[in-house]
């Protein structure tokens, strides 16, 4: 059955391999499971209650994922786009959080739509050899910086903006321990490597007093404070709020376009260049958007983080399947899942630290940046774009603007040197629309 489902063999892969890469996945991104709650809670939601939405929205968009696309991509409430929804939706703006869900609902609505007349998918499609090269390496990139804020190992500092953390300190030590097991486990082809050196280091992190161990099973909260508790603006606060829906659409489009753009490459899911079922996976997002809008949580979309998996050997969606099943089984387990994917606030520290999963997320990222040799460098036209997409992902913390970055100075380059006609007019409409994006205070 389940090779019939998942067609196992044509991807050469196994189902022990699929459920390694499943737990793998899994693990690096359980830390949405204990962020969300804590940001979201700042607009007055129910903590508890935004975990189990958090949990269920994301496993029904990994089970939607897996059997529309057979992808092993998988998804959750997107950080960097919670924060904007509690910061400047929430306590910015003055919004109640059941309108700030109704945003969100809107914005996936109208993902859902665009996914259907295939915008969205015409889009991936015009990216550039080059630019979907540098959109791979610099999400490589950008997991690479997440896993060392994560670890402790780089810290920011006002002057320098980010430098060297305490090495001497616990949590940094344990990530360095974390690192080099990963690494030796890989380095002697030991299949489930990031998944030994995510457990290995759980155990250290216990031993060392950085987690702690406090039970086994609990029972999950209730949904109710948030279920179904959104709310719509009236027509004329919908018109005032029309920029802000559009955030939330270009950001959720761009960075899953960005994501799967950079696990298609990993996973060797391109035919002709192209993800053969890309419609399909930007659809799931829109869905799984407009589902956790339903069940109280922000927008939800395809993580970054699938690239651990998919470094494991996960090739199919029986390896989203496995997630989105931990999903569900982490609201009954949650304080052994607490272990793995719980911060560690040092003192001092005004963010907490995440020692356990860091490690795998640096290798992952290095292991990304691989595609640099594919890139033209020897075009100027597509040098410059390709370096601009792969630098600005991590030092702006977002996909989005490495991809818009991308776009504006390929459009231009190609334009001023008489080769417009080199790219697809998408190139060109979407750098106008991010030009416009970014001067929209001058335009307005």
């Amino acid at each position: 059955m389940l090779e019939k489902l998942f067609q196992l063999k044509s991807n050469h892969t196994t189902i022990r391999r699929e459920i390694v890469a499943g737990c793998t996945t899994f693990m690096t991104l359980s830390y949405i499971i204990f962020v969300q709650p804590f940001f979201l809670k700042e607009t007055g939601m129910d903590p508890g209650a935004v975990m189990v939405a958090t949990c269920i929205s994301s496993a029904g968009a990994c089970f939607l994922m897996a059997f529309l696309t057979n992808y092993p991509v998988a998804l959750a409430p997107g950080m960097g786009i919670n924060t904007y929804f509690v910061y400047e939706i929430c306590l910015g703006l003055g919004l109640q959080w059941e309108y700030a869900l109704g945003i969100v609902f809107m914005s996936g609505m109208l993902f859902v739509i665009l996914s259907f007349v295939g915008l969205r998918a015409a889009v991936m499609n015009a990216l550039p050899s080059s630019l979907h090269n540098a959109i791979a390496v610099g999400i490589g990139a950008f997991i690479a910086f997440i896993g060392l804020r994560m670890s402790g190992i780089i810290t920011s500092h006002p002057a320098t903006f980010v430098t060297l953390g305490d090495i001497q300190s616990k949590p940094v030590l344990i990530s360095i321990f974390g690192i080099l097991i990963i690494l030796t486990l890989m380095a002697h082809r030991v299949r489930g490597a990031m998944l030994l050196g995510i457990l290995a280091t759980a155990i250290v992190s216990i031993i060392f007093g950085i987690a702690k161990f406090e039970g086994i099973v609990a029972v999950p909260p209730s949904i109710e404070p948030t279920f179904f508790k959104l709310r719509f603006p009236n027509l004329l606060k919908i018109v005032e709020l029309i920029p802000y829906i559009f955030f939330f659409f270009s950001v959720d489009m761009f960075d899953s376009i960005g994501t799967l753009t950079a696990t298609g490459h990993e996973a060797d899911l391109h035919e002709d260049g192209k993800l053969s079922k890309g419609r399909q996976a930007l659809l799931t997002d829109a869905i799984g958007s407009v589902g956790g809008a339903c069940l109280g949580t922000s927008t939800v979309t395809c993580y970054i983080e699938s690239a651990s998996g998919i470094a494991e050997g996960g090739r199919t969606g029986l390896t989203t399947i496995i997630t989105g099943i931990l999903m569900l089984g982490a609201l009954f387990f949650n304080p052994l899942i607490s272990i793995v994917g719980g911060g560690y606030q040092p003192q001092g520290s005004p963010i907490p630290l995440y020692p356990i999963i860091g490690p795998a997320l640096i290798v992952v990222g290095g292991l990304m940046l691989k595609d640099l040799v594919n890139i033209n460098w020897d075009d100027f036209t597509e040098a410059i774009p390709a370096a601009l997409t792969v630098v600005m992902m991590p030092l702006a913390f977002s996909i989005t603007e490495g991809i818009a970055f991308g776009f504006i100075s390929m459009s231009f380059l190609k334009i001023v040197t008489g080769r417009s006609k080199d790219v697809n007019p998408m190139v060109h409409y979407f750098a106008i629309f991010f030009v416009a994006v970014y001067m929209r205070d001058l335009i307005l």
